[in-house]
């Protein structure tokens, strides 16, 4: 279905159990993939994996880079989350219960358009995110990322320089680390034990910022798993993330 004008990339999926009669809880997922690739239609496993766990699951595409830049990725983001509020009740979900689940770039973009308001005021419409579940999320300090590598043969700094430019003050703007006083909505952070370096350090020391503001969140590390592996392996739906986030949202 389309939630805005741009066509494939303005594209979500909606899953749902409709011999549940109770209004669900809606999970709406943004995928990774260093925001220059990746496709809602990876990611069909935890739609019918949350769908058969009583969860409506909805995963979504938005715009990439070259195209776009991380503020035009965002306010699709935004516009997908609009047209779930007005629109799922049609598929036995609560539109008062939205939660967003994002991994890699996905999950910096998750937390992006939580924390920053201009998003949803851009949008017309007040942030309705009950929660957020970040998994293994790349981006939340960019601006230390791009500083730190900037001058280095880092072969990710010519795509991220298209989705960042190289203007530090954008790498602020877009670092939710910088907004982390402004959350008032619980989080969820999983981070795997053998992923990247730079997530490793960047999602403990956001969950020791919500902490330390006295911010409700939840942080825990998935022994052994990789970067990719954190999403992947919930291809199967007794992988033990789908237990820490029902439980999460059902809270």
């Amino acid at each position: 279905m389309s939630y805005a004008d741009a066509g494939e990339e303005n594209l979500l999926d909606v899953y749902y159990n409709s011999h549940l009669k109770k209004a669900k809880d809606v999970i709406v997922f943004i995928h990774g993939g260093s925001w220059n690739s990746g496709s809602k239609d990876s990611y069909w496993f935890l739609g019918k994996n949350f769908a058969r766990k009583g969860k409506v699951m909805v995963v979504i595409n938005y715009s990439l880079s070259p195209k776009s830049t991380y503020e035009n990725m965002a306010l699709d983001c935004t516009k997908a989350i609009k047209w779930v509020k007005e629109n799922i009740t049609k598929y036995g979900g609560n539109p008062d219960r939205i939660f967003v689940m994002g991994h890699s770039a996905g999950g910096h973009l998750a937390a992006l358009i939580n924390q920053d308001p201009i998003y949803f005021k851009k949008i017309g419409i007040e942030n309705p995110i009950k929660g957020v579940i970040l998994n293994d999320p790349f981006g939340l300090d960019i601006h230390q990322y791009m500083k730190s590598q900037i001058n280095t043969n880092d072969k990710y700094m010519p795509g991220f320089l298209k989705v960042f430019s190289e203007d530090e003050k954008n790498w602020m703007s877009a670092s939710p680390v910088f907004t982390a006083a402004k959350i008032t909505n619980p989080y969820l952070l999983f981070v795997g034990g053998n992923t990247y370096e730079s997530i490793k350090i960047q999602t403990p020391a956001f969950y020791q910022i919500l902490k330390e503001n006295h911010k409700s969140v939840y942080f825990e590390e998935i022994k052994n798993k990789k970067h990719v592996a954190m999403i992947s392996h919930m291809f199967f739906s007794w992988n033990q993330l789908y237990d820490k986030i029902i439980n999460f949202i059902d809270k």
